[in-house]
Parts: C-alpha cells; sequence; structure tokens
C-alpha cells in the first residue's frame, strides 16, 4: 500500500495525481514515446529534403510503403510475443497472388479472387501450425522451409511469365481511395490496428500469448491450451498474409513470382523496431503502429531522394541489427554500474 492509500480524510488528497504523474513520467520513458519523437524528426526532415514531400497526395502514396507489411506485422507481433517466428509470410504473399492469377485465366470474378487470396493464406497458416505445434518442429526452421516452398511452388507455376488483366473492381483494394487522400489500404491499416490491439491487450487471448512467450511450461500447467493458442497464430499470419496478397496484387495490377521478395526482413524489423521483444513475452500493437509509419516515411524520403533500393536495404538491416543489440548492450551497461556501485 501507498503512502498517499493511508492518508486520512482530512489530508489532502494528491494520490490522484501522483499516479497521473507516475503514469505521465513511465509514458516519456517508454519506446514508444521515443517512436513518437523519431517520427517527428524524420517528418521534418524529410519536409526539408524535398519540396514534394508535403504534398497531401505525396503523402498519401507514401502511406503505400508500409501498410500491406504492417497487416501482417501486427499478427507477426503477436506470434513473436509468444515466442515464435513466422519467415514465410512474403513466400506467401507469393502463392496467394500466384493462386489468385491462376484462377483469373478461369474466369474467376474479384468475390471469388479474394476467397482465394484469404483461402491460400489460410492454407499456408494452418500448413505451418501443423509442423510447429502437431510435430513440434522449431518455428524457424519450419518457417524457412516453407518460404522456400511456397516461393518455389509460385515459380513453378509462373516461371518468368506474370498474371494480368484483373478485373477493374478488384483494383479498389490497392489503388481505392475512401475519401479524398484517404486510401482503403490506410482505413483497412487503422481497423486492423484497432482490432490486434484489443485483442492483445483487453482480451484473455492477448493475456495467454503474454503468458505463453513469457514461460510456456508455466503457462500450460496454469491449464493454458498452448499448442491450440500458437496453432491459432499461425493461421492469422497466414491470413494476414492472404489479406496483404489482396492489396499489393490489386495495388500492382500483376502477379509475378518474385513479389514481396524480401518482405520478411522488412516486417520483422518493423515489428522488433516497434518494441516488440525478439525473445518473446514482451511488446505493444501501438509500438508497431509507431514503426510501421517510420519504416514507411523513410523508404518515402529516400524515394523523394533518388536513393537506390540497395541502400534501403543495407539501411533495414543495420536497423534490425541496432534494435535487437542495443537494449541487451544497455541492460549490460546498467548491470555492469550497478555491480560498480554495490562494489563500492
Amino acid at each position: 500500500m501507498s503512502i498517499a492509500d493511508t492518508q486520512t480524510d482530512n489530508a489532502p488528497a494528491r494520490h490522484v495525481p501522483d499516479r497521473l504523474h507516475g503514469r505521465g513520467h513511465r509514458w516519456l520513458k517508454s519506446w514508444e514515446s521515443l517512436l513518437i519523437a523519431v517520427a517527428i524528426a524524420i517528418f521534418v526532415v524529410n519536409s526539408f529534403a524535398s519540396p514534394y514531400f508535403l504534398d497531401a497526395w505525396n503523402l498519401s502514396d507514401a502511406t503505400f510503403n508500409f501498410t500491406e507489411k504492417a497487416l501482417i506485422a501486427f499478427a507477426m507481433a503477436l506470434v513473436i510475443i509468444s515466442g515464435e517466428i513466422d519467415l514465410s509470410v512474403a513466400a506467401i504473399i507469393a502463392l496467394a497472388s500466384t493462386a489468385m492469377g491462376y484462377a483469373l485465366q478461369f474466369g474467376a470474378g474479384t468475390p471469388e479472387l479474394v476467397a482465394i487470396g484469404l483461402g491460400v493464406g489460410l492454407l499456408c497458416g494452418v500448413f505451418n501450425g501443423i509442423l510447429v505445434t502437431g510435430l513440434g518442429l522449431p518455428s524457424i526452421v519450419v518457417t524457412i522451409g516453407t518460404m522456400s516452398l511456397f516461393r518455389g511452388l509460385s515459380y513453378v507455376i509462373l516461371g518468368d511469365k506474370a498474371f494480368t488483366g484483373y478485373p477493374s473492381d478488384f483494383a479498389f483494394f490497392g489503388q481505392g481511395y475512401v475519401f479524398w487522400v484517404v486510401s482503403f489500404e490506410l482505413v483497412l491499416f487503422a481497423v486492423m490496428a484497432v482490432i490486434f490491439g484489443i485483442v492483445l491487450h483487453m482480451t484473455s487471448f492477448g493475456r495467454m500469448v503474454y503468458a505463453i512467450g513469457n514461460n510456456a511450461t508455466a503457462a500450460r500447467f496454469s491449464g493454458i491450451r498452448v499448442g491450440r493458442v500458437k496453432f491459432m497464430l499461425f493461421l492469422l499470419t497466414g491470413l494476414m498474409s492472404g489479406l496483404a496478397a489482396i492489396c499489393l496484387t490489386s495495388r500492382l495490377g500483376s502477379t509475378r513470382p518474385s513479389i514481396a521478395f524480401g518482405w520478411e526482413l522488412e516486417i520483422v524489423t518493423m515489428v522488433v523496431l516497434g518494441g516488440i521483444n525478439i525473445l518473446g513475452g514482451s511488446g505493444t500493437i501501438p509500438g508497431v503502429v509507431l514503426a510501421a509509419i517510420i519504416m514507411g516515411l523513410v523508404t518515402f524520403g529516400f524515394g523523394l531522394m533518388n536513393v537506390p533500393g540497395i541502400v534501403m536495404s543495407i539501411f533495414i538491416g543495420l536497423l534490425l541489427i541496432g534494435v535487437i543489440a542495443i537494449p541487451v548492450l544497455y541492460g549490460r551497461f546498467v548491470q555492469h554500474m550497478r555491480a560498480r556501485k554495490g562494489g563500492l
């Protein structure tokens, strides 16, 4: 019990302001507050670096740099919090897009294409889930294997060709606007952010995910069906990958086996940059949202300055290493300083 809680009725009621002050102080020291500061700094730098950055339509186009990847990042965040990982997500996009393109050759319309994209993504998630939770195989090994499998199937079906000629109404998912410069993808991103935020932070399922990530054995003994929860998470990443495949295929208007190539790295970087512990057990959806916006702003800024794509790849690689290494090094530094003070 705090000192404020022991105050008498005649004493000044200071406990509410103190708590608010404490929460505010903790928030200012949080990872999310740092991400907000970084996002503002990048926005200011980009506005000075290019005169075209502040154009409303250009800013709207900038959202396409992160919305599709963020859809998967939300599901990936839950998987990583649970102590697992899924590196096959970009290959699932390729296979789902290939399946949609193949169905298009037989006259499939927009409803059928959407159902096929989501269905293929879900089946891929089921396949990963069975291998990981059913057979007990390490998720990193399984999803590296299925990454090659799913992408390889796309190359077998398409070769060096491409599927084109998607229906005009199908283009709405990746190119349509709901209101003025607000795209359908941006609205979808916002809706999914709210849904995943509620699921992770306000439901018993989210609490189970955190419990499994912190200690799967203890969670199992407490009555949580660990295998079932993890299986559902892999289904979720597959489904969100299928949704991202619909948006990306719609935006590009074509399907190639190389579609979304290398997105695994960017999605994992987005999740880890958002404050999700790569070892599991902690992290928030708001952090992932901010990380997605930051990566979108950086990518768009580099594009306006005509920075080569390979430089962006190098930047993402260094960013991934940095966001993993810095907390570890900081923790060791804090332990060293505490040990040094204890020795004194």
